[in-house]
């Protein structure tokens, strides 16, 4: 077996471990309660099957940083919650209207409306609440209070809500290139810069390898969210796990519909290789995180 077969390898085990641990915090925090429908609902969707990403960038920058891996699962999962909320909401009839997402019914087909949106609701107060009630006692209140008040930046109308509205108050509109970005960088971009910005405050890293990490998360967001639009043209049910040619039909402003398929190919290529760059130049060794940055980029890429 040559050494880029063994990296490859090694990669896999990490994201397995990463996606182990965090799916039995989340199994056992989540555990079925009265009223039982809520609480079906929400696993529902959280534990549905994903690859965990977002959770898994939190831990590794952790671990990248000399954290301890322990001490960050809760803040993982929380992002995983608030991920899994933004998903139940947008798909609903009143905004994005889809039927279908990581390959199976929305979390509306199955519990119905209202349901949907009050597991939505629920996770929003659930997420914060585990970085609370879960993070070890080891961990210092003031970096426990700092990751609270960053994640609750990130998900409100100055983060993710902020960008959901102006997706959703662009349609049909002819958006100047800054409103695009604004609603990559937030509605998308946000929750990854949050990732890996919280796994390096959780390991008390530098002010350098924080600010480090969160550029590293912002440009892979960004390329995230511009690598979704152009799956979105090109990919089908099997591979993106949700209905394709959405965009296209509810005249979203997305990358591709303003600058062009191949502008936005080489747009996700250059992100991919900035968040390597700033990998490399700040001695943030992780095969991992390279990874991911690279494997966004391997999709649009694939022929």
């Amino acid at each position: 077996m040559n050494s880029e077969c063994v990296k490859k390898s090694n990669i896999q085990l990490k994201i397995e471990e990463y996606k182990t641990l965090t799916d039995s915090f989340l199994d056992k925090f989540l555990e079925l309660r009265y009223p039982q429908i809520i609480w079906e609902s929400v696993r529902y969707t959280v534990l549905s099957k994903g690859k965990r990403i977002r959770p898994a960038i939190v831990l590794e920058s952790a671990r990248v940083c000399g954290g301890k891996i322990e001490n960050a699962i809760a803040t993982a999962c929380a992002v995983e919650m608030l991920h899994a909320q933004s998903l139940i909401h947008d798909d609903l009839p009143c905004m994005d209207n889809d039927d279908y997402r990581r390959g199976q019914p929305t979390n509306h087909k199955v519990y119905g409306e209202a349901i949907a949106v009050l597991a939505g609701d629920a996770l929003l107060s659930l997420a914060p609440s585990a970085i609370v009630s879960s993070t070890p006692k080891g961990v210092k209140r003031e970096t426990v209070l700092k990751i609270l008040d960053e994640f609750l930046c990130a998900v409100g109308p100055e983060g993710l809500i902020g960008g959901q509205t102006a997706d959703i108050i662009s349609e049909n509109q002819n958006v100047k290139p800054e409103t695009l970005l604004y609603i990559h960088a937030n509605k998308t971009g946000r929750l990854f810069e949050f990732s890996a910005k919280a796994g390096a405050l959780i390991a008390e890293a530098s002010a350098e390898k924080v600010e480090a990490l969160a550029q590293y998360g912002k440009f892979i967001g960004y390329a995230f969210q511009i690598a979704d639009d152009i799956l979105d043209i090109t990919g089908n049910i099997e591979t993106i796990g949700k209905t394709p040619g959405k965009d296209v039909k509810s005249q979203k402003s997305t990358y591709p519909q303003l600058f062009g398929l191949r502008k936005s190919i080489d747009e996700v290529n250059d992100l991919c290789c900035k968040a390597v760059s700033i990998l490399r130049d700040n001695n943030l060794e992780s095969d991992f995180l390279g990874s991911t940055a690279n494997d966004i980029a391997l999709k649009v890429n694939e022929k």
